[in-house]
């Protein structure tokens, strides 16, 4: 690692529940094989909320949230060759994993027992620069903005997967239950092939970039859709929105769940719920083969997230806008110096 002056830089880190604070914390150093990436931009996820709130059980303490990063190879550690000073990447959820166990051996890594997971398990990127595995960055070229994109690396990534497992029929219909940042992208890839999208949702703003998007309909979270769906994702951590889902799927349909979160479902019946063989499927991470295809259909589509901007400055009121629901699509903050310190819908 190249000296610097400076052994510390600005982060936000995790303070009791429900809170985050900022100041100094030291900046990392890279071990063999790791990369140490100064941050452009950094996407907003609901799990960061679960990880703040407590929601999830904390597995480091403090720590730095944040998992869909955009940045520039500042240092490399020993071994490390996959990139050089200067490379953008990208850094998403999955941090590492065994890469022996019987879930990493058969192309199931995301089912790993000891996988790790950024700004979770480590530091991740709510701060000027961060640590990462070369193995599990990602290759950004130097033509996408870092900021449109960051959301692609969990939203994005997690949205594909879920889409993938709710296996919708050519020319199907597809319900979005819960349309932030995932469902938002969810729709377009869904539309771009032929689905037909219905999106329930809560709040204004959310319903407004739906109908912006020429979908096939738009209502609140438990509304009915207009027709029965093949499938449907619900993106909501709202466990009461799982039999919503379901009623509206027609027979030999499929109800994803695609949250890490989720509050309790209420009591489901055979008959009105699972029946006619309706499946229930759960979305657990992702594997780096996602990712890599992901973001490969990324590019052919030129897809890219509907984007509210922060500055470092305001991460804190980032969160508190997507907690209230207050913000649509994609939240980011832009690093580097960017200077931007108040929010801007782009």
């Amino acid at each position: 690692m190249a000296k610097h002056i400076d052994t510390t830089m600005t982060g936000w880190t995790t303070k009791g529940l429900g809170d985050l604070e900022r100041g100094r914390v030291e900046i990392p150093e890279p071990s063999g094989g790791e990369l140490v990436v100064r941050v452009s931009a950094c996407g907003v996820c609901r799990t960061d909320l679960h990880v703040i709130d407590g929601e999830l059980p904390p597995r480091r303490t403090p720590v730095v949230p944040g998992h869909q990063v955009v940045g520039e190879v500042q240092w490399t550690g020993p071994g490390a060759t996959r990139f050089v000073t200067g490379d953008r990447v990208g850094i998403a959820w999955l941090a590492g994993t065994c890469g022996s166990c019987v879930w990493c051996l058969s192309g199931r890594e995301n089912l790993c027992p000891s996988a790790r997971f950024t700004g979770w398990d480590r530091d991740g990127g709510y701060a000027e620069y961060v640590l990462v595995d070369e193995r599990f960055a990602y290759s950004f070229p130097d033509d996408l903005d870092p900021i449109e994109t960051a959301p692609l690396l969990c939203a994005g990534i997690i949205g594909f997967r879920a889409l993938s497992r709710a296996r919708v029929p050519a020319g199907g219909t597809l319900g979005i239950y819960g349309f932030g940042s995932s469902g938002s992208l969810v729709a377009k890839m869904a539309a771009a092939s032929g689905v037909t999208v219905h999106v329930m949702t809560r709040g204004e703003r959310n319903r407004e970039l739906a109908r912006s998007l020429g979908l096939g309909s738009v209502g609140e979270e438990a509304d009915a859709p207009p027709e029965p769906l093949d499938s449907a994702i619900v993106f909501a951590p709202a466990g009461a929105l799982v039999p919503v889902a379901l009623e509206a799927t027609t027979a030999g349909g499929t109800v994803v769940v695609a949250g890490i979160h989720l509050s309790d479902v209420p009591a489901m019946t055979y008959a009105d719920h699972l029946f006619r063989e309706r499946d229930l499927r759960s979305v657990t991470a992702n594997t780096r083969a996602d990712g890599e295809a992901f973001l490969r259909l990324a590019r052919k589509l030129r897809l890219r997230a509907s984007v509210t901007r922060y500055g470092p400055a305001d991460t804190a009121q980032a969160l508190d806008d997507l907690r209230a629901g207050r913000a649509a699509g994609s939240l980011v903050i832009a690093g580097g110096g960017s200077g931007i310190r108040s929010p801007q819908t782009g």
